[in-house]
């Protein structure tokens, strides 16, 4: 199976040269990936280097730990808009989920929706840090929200996306909204097992190996 189009090809070290994000770009057209996720300082740049492929751009908003604020979000989403990026991947407010501010988690999104208005919308949730019932609630108000994808992971955190955290996702969320697996996601058969678990988008940092 081709999965070449479920991959978001990821760049997100702080340690990375600019001279990265080239390589990035090369190695996405050259295997057809999806897009490229890169830092929204790099958007501009990277989109001149894949104008002339289909390879899409993906950023981060409020990365990794999302404790900016909702603001601060949406004008973060704006200008990576404006810079040329086609999907935000925007990490939640982990501390008002987790403190149970429900109303401050749907204002997030709600707002968030409306700065993403016409591109694709990921929302982070980061469930390593999260219960199985956080997990379930917090899908399902993304779900409700309008976005377009609840996924899973930064990859910064303390564990990636599981196949059972899939479950509880995929269970707690709208069948028109998708599930996005970052974190850990190393080899092709790992790639093909989310897939085949319901994922439409991976996330990966370097080339699958088989």
């Amino acid at each position: 199976m081709d999965i070449s189009k479920y991959i978001d090809f990821t760049l997100l070290k702080p340690n990375a040269k600019v001279e990265d994000y080239k390589t990035l770009c090369l190695e996405a057209k050259k295997n057809n990936f999806y897009s490229v996720c890169v830092p929204p300082f790099m958007v501009k740049e990277c989109k001149s280097k894949l104008k002339d492929s289909d390879v899409k751009i993906t950023t981060v908003i409020g990365f990794p730990l999302g404790y900016v604020t909702i603001e601060t979000k949406a004008d973060e989403t704006i200008d990576a808009i404006k810079n040329g990026a086609d999907d935000i991947d925007m990490v939640i407010n982990i501390s008002e989920l987790k403190s149970g501010n429900i109303d401050y988690v749907k204002t997030e999104l709600k707002e968030m929706r409306i700065a993403s208005k016409g591109k694709t919308l990921k929302v982070i949730i980061e469930t390593c840090y999260l219960s199985k019932d956080e997990i379930a609630l917090v899908s399902k108000l993304i779900s409700e929200s309008g976005a377009d994808f609840v996924k899973t992971s930064t990859g910064f955190g303390t564990g990636g996306a599981t196949l059972e955290d899939i479950e509880i996702i995929k269970k707690s969320i709208d069948p028109k909204t998708k599930i996005k697996a970052a974190g850990g996601i190393r080899t092709y058969e790992a790639a093909l097992s989310f897939i085949k678990a319901g994922v439409s988008r991976i996330g990966a940092s370097s080339l699958l190996t088989p």
